[in-house]
C-alpha cells in the first residue's frame, strides 16, 4: 500500500499552489481532479479572460496563470490523477483512504481544494453521438495544435465558446461557431473581436445530426424557428454548452453545507487529517478570491504536515532559503 504524505483533491489554482508548496516542504504529494487537465475553471471555462486580482500582475489571462502554476509545479515530481472523481474519504488510525470512480488512494493527510465541485460538460443529446467522443467530438480543449489545419466547428454561445473560436482562428484551416440564438452570452469585447474575425458564425441554428463512420466528419444544422438547413463537412466538433458542477460530499462525514466545508483558522475540517483551501472552504469573513485561496494553501499544507508529525513546525523557513540558484 503506497501511502502519500499529502493528497490534494482538486487541481484548480488553489490546489496547484498547495501542491507546489507541499513540494517545498518535501512532502510526497498527489493531485486528484475530475477534469482531464490542470487548472480547474480557469483552464476549462475562460482561459482567454483576464484576471485582475492576482498579486504582482496588473492583469493576466486565466490560461497563462494556469501555465505559470503548471511550470511552477514541474519543480517537483508529483503524481497527477486526472479524470478521476473522488467518491468517499474514510479515516483510519494512521492514514486516510480515498475512494474514486477508478481506484483507491492512501494518504497521511488530505487537502480539499474542490472549488465549487467537480465539473462535467453538458453533452449533445443526439442518438449514437457518444461513439464519436475522442473521435472528432470533444468537450474539452487540452491541445490547440490538435486542430491545426483542420476544419473545426464550435457549438455554444458563451465566453468559452467564443474564446476557443478566436484561439483556433489562426490555427485551424476554417472555424465555424454555431449558436441557437442570434445573440451571444459573452463579454461585448469578445463579441466585437468575433465580428472582426474570419470565424464563420452560424446563428440561430441547432445541431440536428452528426455524420461519420469511425470518426465524426460532418454535421446537419436546423434553423431555429425556420426551415433552413445547413450541412457542414468537418474534421472536428467542440461542444461548449457549459458545465454542471456538483459538490457531492454530504456522505463524507464533514461538517459542511451546500456552499462548502467549514474549517478553522488552521484550515482543518471536522475530520482529523483533512484540511481545505480555496473556494470550497467556509469560515467567518471568508472572501472568495483566487488570491485568498493562494494564501490558504500554505496554511493548509503546514498544518497538515504538523498533523502528520507534531514535531514539524507550522512556521517553516522563508522560501528564499529553500532553493539554491
Amino acid at each position: 500500500m503506497d501511502i502519500f504524505d499529502i493528497t490534494i483533491i482538486g487541481a484548480g489554482p488553489a490546489g496547484m499552489f498547495a501542491a507546489f508548496y507541499a513540494g517545498m516542504r518535501n512532502a510526497k504529494t498527489k493531485l486528484i481532479d475530475s477534469l482531464p487537465q490542470l487548472g480547474g475553471q480557469l483552464a476549462t471555462l475562460y482561459p482567454e479572460k483576464y484576471i485582475y486580482d492576482i498579486p504582482g500582475y496588473p492583469k493576466i489571462k486565466a490560461g497563462d496563470l494556469v501555465q505559470n502554476l503548471e511550470k511552477q509545479l514541474t519543480t517537483f515530481n508529483h503524481q497527477y490523477c486526472l479524470e478521476e472523481t473522488v467518491l468517499h474519504i474514510e479515516k483510519y488510525d494512521d492514514y486516510l483512504e480515498i475512494t474514486t470512480d477508478k481506484t483507491t488512494h492512501y494518504s497521511k493527510a488530505v487537502i480539499l481544494a474542490l472549488g465549487n465541485g467537480s465539473f462535467q460538460p453538458r453533452k449533445l443529446t443526439l442518438p449514437d453521438v457518444d461513439c464519436f467522443e475522442g473521435y472528432g467530438l470533444d468537450y474539452f480543449v487540452t491541445d490547440l495544435m490538435k486542430y491545426a489545419g483542420r476544419k473545426v466547428a464550435i457549438a455554444g454561445g458563451g465566453d468559452s465558446a467564443i474564446d476557443w473560436a478566436l484561439m483556433l482562428e489562426p490555427i485551424a484551416s476554417e472555424v465555424f461557431l454555431i449558436h441557437r440564438r442570434p445573440e451571444f452570452r459573452a463579454h461585448e469585447h469578445s463579441v466585437n473581436r468575433l465580428k472582426a474575425s474570419s470565424v464563420n458564425v452560424l446563428t440561430p441554428y441547432v445541431i440536428e445530426a452528426v455524420q461519420g463512420d469511425q470518426r465524426l466528419n460532418g454535421l446537419s444544422l436546423q434553423q431555429v424557428k425556420g426551415d433552413e438547413t445547413v450541412s457542414l463537412n468537418l474534421d472536428a466538433l467542440i461542444v461548449n454548452y457549459g458545465f454542471s458542477s456538483t459538490l457531492n460530499i454530504k456522505d463524507w462525514g464533514l461538517k459542511s453545507s451546500r456552499q462548502g466545508v467549514f474549517v478553522g483558522s488552521d484550515m482543518r475540517t471536522s475530520i482529523p487529517g483533512v484540511y481545505g483551501c480555496g473556494d470550497v472552504v467556509l469560515y467567518d469573513g471568508k472572501v472568495d478570491l483566487i488570491a485568498t485561496g493562494f494564501g490558504e494553501a500554505p496554511t493548509a499544507v503546514n498544518n497538515a504536515l504538523h498533523f502528520i508529525d507534531p514535531k514539524t513546525r507550522t512556521q517553516p523557513a522563508h522560501s528564499t532559503s529553500l532553493f539554491k540558484e
